[in-house]
């Protein structure tokens, strides 16, 4: 999931792709990709332009920025509109869009061409392409791969003052945090402590309560303390596992990270709130999602070796990361499936996955990211690894606007204004869900 409209990725390094169609088309098409605007969606363009050249067919595009996305494409989709033959869009929408028919079925195209999930990072599949959850049935091409992580000043951790005044004080080095409660350690380290005769902050966590920006970040404390979406064995069974103990603990975490770390006026910020103070120095540490990180290594003030990247830390409940990222889709309601399926089968090719990861694009493809050499291609190569393996997802159920207004209403609530007490904020968010589900048949 995602929410803002950000600039931080070059482009450059593309080069012509291999031959994929044996001849162009019979008839060239126009199509059009929709997506959100963003950086990975300008490598997109770069990108297609391979699949124009050897295929005959004309590619547009139509990105709305993240805020505007959801409305306006999902719009789109229920109103049968013809505007997207291909949708990138939120692994949330795909039970929702399944069920109503908005995008195509895709197990016989794969089986037909060779394509099979099983070449694909497994929690990408489960994210961005099953419906129902766990079932071999197909709606999308795991397309970019996401997950929440951590970005830090490196060049401030490792300075020697700082180092000895850390180690003094906690008995431990100054370096990547393993655990949660080591990581607000770190923040309240360098909470209104003066680097270079500025005042700086301990991290920036997400906080935006219109659109999803709390429920995103939040879910990263509550996961590693013990929170579940409902009975395993019962899935909207809910009592006794979003209000866990452990839950409630992990949303309490999250208030004191806000209370005690964040710099002032945090109290609405998501993605590019985030960037923002990080690249201006304002913050020791930034929560934000993985497709970042080429735009912090090349920025001017805080690239070149000064940021780091570590995985969400561990909680004393398990270890997990909040999975972002997209699947892309054919739309039902297109008269050029058979052309858009020929841009997903070229886009599934190996070496136009490997080209994707080099233009800034993350490949779900595991021949990429199990290759020998990956983990050495970035700086933040080895934690896009490490956090893809940790990672879990909110609800993709139909009813998932719902069920996410519900959360960002109720967490915010108590996070930022201070209102009621944890166990009262997930209680309520318990009631909230039960009724969603008793609305869509499912209690």
């Amino acid at each position: 999931m995602k929410s803002k409209f950000l600039n931080s990725v070059a482009t450059a390094g593309l080069v012509s792709g291999v031959a994929v169609f044996g001849s162009t088309s019979a008839q060239a098409e126009d199509l059009t990709l929709c997506w959100a605007a963003w950086d990975p969606a300008n490598a997109l363009v770069e990108l297609s332009k391979d699949f124009e050249e050897q295929s005959g067919h004309n590619m547009s595009f139509e990105f709305v920025p993240w805020p505007n996305f959801a409305d306006r494409m999902l719009n789109e989709l229920n109103s049968g509109g013809k505007l997207c033959d291909l949708m990138i869009g939120d692994s949330q929408w795909i039970g929702g869009s399944a069920e109503s028919g908005h995008y195509i079925k895709l197990n016989d195209f794969f089986e037909k061409e060779g394509i099979t999930m099983d070449d694909f990072i497994p929690a990408t599949v489960t994210g961005y392409s099953e419906w129902p959850k766990g079932s071999p049935n197909y709606w999308a091409l795991p397309a970019f791969g996401d997950v929440v992580g951590w970005t830090y000043r490196k060049d401030w951790f490792e300075r020697p003052e700082l180092m000895a005044e850390f180690k003094e004080k906690y008995g431990r080095d100054l370096a990547v945090p393993n655990t949660l409660e080591e990581l607000k350690d770190i923040a309240e380290f360098f909470q209104d402590r003066e680097i270079d005769g500025k005042k700086v902050y301990g991290a920036s966590i997400y906080t935006e309560r219109g659109s999803e920006g709390i429920t995103m970040g939040v879910t990263n404390a509550l996961y590693n303390y013990g929170f579940q979406y409902g009975d395993p064995d019962s899935p909207y069974d809910l009592e006794g596992f979003v209000n866990s103990e452990g839950a409630i603990k992990g949303l309490e975490f999250y208030k004191e990270l806000y209370d005690c770390c964040t710099p002032p006026g945090s109290s609405d910020w998501y993605m590019s709130e985030n960037i923002d103070a990080y690249k201006s120095g304002q913050v020791a540490m930034q929560m934000n999602f993985a497709f970042i990180w080429p735009g912090v290594e090349v920025d001017p003030n805080v690239g070149g070796g000064k940021s780091g990247y570590f995985p969400n830390p561990a909680g004393p409940g398990g270890h997990f990361a909040q999975l972002g990222g997209q699947g892309i889709s054919v739309v039902a309601y297109s008269d050029k499936q058979d052309a858009a399926l020929e841009y997903i089968k070229w886009f599934a090719q190996p070496e136009v996955q490997q080209k994707w990861w080099k233009a800034g694009g993350y490949s779900a493809l595991s021949a990429v990211v199990e290759d020998p050499g990956f983990a050495s291609s970035q700086p933040y190569a080895q934690t896009f690894l490490d956090s893809m393996a940790i990672v879990k997802d909110f609800w993709a159920e139909p009813a998932y606007a719902s069920l996410l207004l519900a959360m960002q209403s109720r967490v915010h609530n108590y996070v930022v204004a201070g209102q009621g007490t944890a166990k009262e904020a997930l209680d309520g968010l318990v009631e909230d869900w039960n009724e969603v589900f008793e609305d869509e048949g499912k209690k």
